[in-house]
């Protein structure tokens, strides 16, 4: 049911944004498809939910808020599979930070996601980037910060 789907895709930038790893990783199947090639993260890749969200943590938590917002989005439902196709504005904010406090960059996903038992669970995550604004040093500095 498209309200399900919609739900859980919410949710699960909901739980990044916020920081709750749990929650993403529990609305995650294992393997997790990812693919951010678009964006020069080298090949897609199936791999373990908690390599994906391991990675995240290395720099998200440097920044003092996140901020992803999908919409419209477009549901395909197969049967137990689904396609969600959203843009994606992610604005990523360091306050104080010299040259610009917030990076935003704008593209979309196209989100596969498997019915598992009664619920639905994402399976994989393409991003089309499209552009970035702002201050495009506040990658590394988020990470300096997530490392300290």
């Amino acid at each position: 049911m498209s309200v399900e789907i919609t739900n859980v895709v919410q949710s699960f930038f909901e739980a990044v944004d916020t920081r709750n790893w749990d929650t993403a990783e529990a609305l995650m199947t294992n393997p997790f498809h990812l693919d951010y090639s678009s964006y020069g993260a080298g090949p897609a890749a199936d791999v373990a939910p908690i390599e994906v969200l391991t990675g995240w943590q290395t720099v998200l938590p440097g920044f003092d808020a996140t901020h992803h917002q999908l919409g419209p989005l477009i549901i395909e439902e197969a049967g137990e599979s689904a396609q969600v196709r959203a843009y994606v504005t992610a604005d990523h904010h360091i306050a104080g930070a010299e040259n610009g406090q917030v990076w935003t960059v704008y593209g979309s996903y196209v989100l596969t996601l498997t019915k598992e038992g009664a619920d639905w669970k994402l399976s994989g995550s393409t991003f089309q980037f499209k552009f970035q604004t702002g201050n495009t040093d506040l990658p590394a500095l988020a990470q300096s910060r997530a490392a300290a």
